[in-house]
């Protein structure tokens, strides 16, 4: 296709994470193992959030939602991902390029926002408990999910719609192994500085605000149980650390990632790895495994498919 006096590159060729083949197959198996731990314990949470009416709380709701973005988030990297880990030629259409690009930023940030609810119902659940229905009502749980899902559609646009309008006429070799922003843009046969501080101040400063954010809630939460708590303290102090745990591995490689210019920097896709591959396994782990309901609720579920 023409654009202006170039010719528009038709596909891109993902480097991958390696050219070894030995460490390819190693690779291939870290993360099939992974993707199988993602899909069955994120699929476990929502059926075991469905089929228990004691888990109608809006904390299982948003759990529940969580886990199938984390299904929807890494679904987009890691099928591909697979296949070139085995394949020869590791080349992807520019069409499919952009939609991965698309679905990507579009889970991503909707999980970051989706992160920042569950602080928010958190905080609401401990630190004024006796507003908690009233605040926390399905109906709002639905807006609040409603808007996470739209804040990433709009944040993605942005950032599709800002990497197409760019020509690609040169190089196509993408050092990673999917397409995103920061390493798509590299490649485009124009002056970026505009382009990629509009990308920065979308996706690094979306980031660093959630994380702050979250960070502020589960401090609000620490402090409350320590002035009005005894008994439990040191379960939630667990509780919550372990929380933040998880959205540091998440957040922290995406700010680091984004909120700088994309050009001057070399790639980054060994970090990628956090927050597409370590964080996703991490949630159902985290979320269900320190909750005393899910793992009663899992082990009941367990006994009634035993029986059939």
């Amino acid at each position: 296709m023409a654009l202006g006096n170039f010719s528009r590159v038709t596909e891109f060729i993902l480097l991958g994470l390696s050219d070894t083949r030995e460490l390819q197959v190693l690779f291939f198996t870290f993360f099939f193992l992974a993707y199988a731990m993602v899909l069955l314990g994120n699929l476990l949470i929502i059926v075991t959030v469905r089929t228990d009416p004691k888990l109608s709380s809006p904390m299982y709701f948003l759990l529940c939602n969580l886990s199938f973005i984390d299904i929807c988030c890494t679904t987009v990297i890691s099928p591909r991902m697979l296949v070139d880990l085995l394949s020869q030629r590791k080349a992807i259409a520019f069409e499919d390029c952009i939609a991965q690009l698309f679905f990507l930023h579009f889970v991503g940030a909707s999980e970051m926002f989706l992160l920042t609810v569950m602080a928010y119902d958190r905080y609401i659940a401990i630190c004024k408990p006796l507003h908690y229905t009233a605040i926390m009502s399905r109906q709002v749980c639905w807006v609040l999910v409603s808007a996470c899902w739209a804040g990433g559609f709009l944040h993605s646009m942005v950032q599709t719609l800002l990497t197409m309008q760019l020509p690609f006429c040169g190089p196509n070799r993408i050092d990673n192994y999917f397409c995103d922003v920061p390493p798509v843009i590299r490649l485009a046969c124009t002056d970026i500085y505009v382009t990629e501080w509009l990308m920065a101040s979308n996706s690094g400063l979306i980031s660093l605000v959630c994380f702050l954010v979250l960070v502020t809630s589960y401090t609000f939460i620490l402090v409350t149980v320590r002035v009005r708590f005894t008994e439990g303290r040191w379960k939630a102090l667990s509780t919550c650390a372990s929380h933040v745990m998880v959205v540091t591995l998440f957040f922290v490689p995406c700010i680091f990632i984004y909120l700088r210019p994309f050009s001057t920097f070399p790639s980054d896709k060994h970090i990628c790895v956090i927050y597409t591959v370590f964080s996703p396994v991490m949630n159902p782990l985290i979320y269900t495994l320190r909750n005393n309901e899910v793992k009663a609720s899992i082990w009941k579920l367990w006994k009634r498919c035993r029986v059939f």
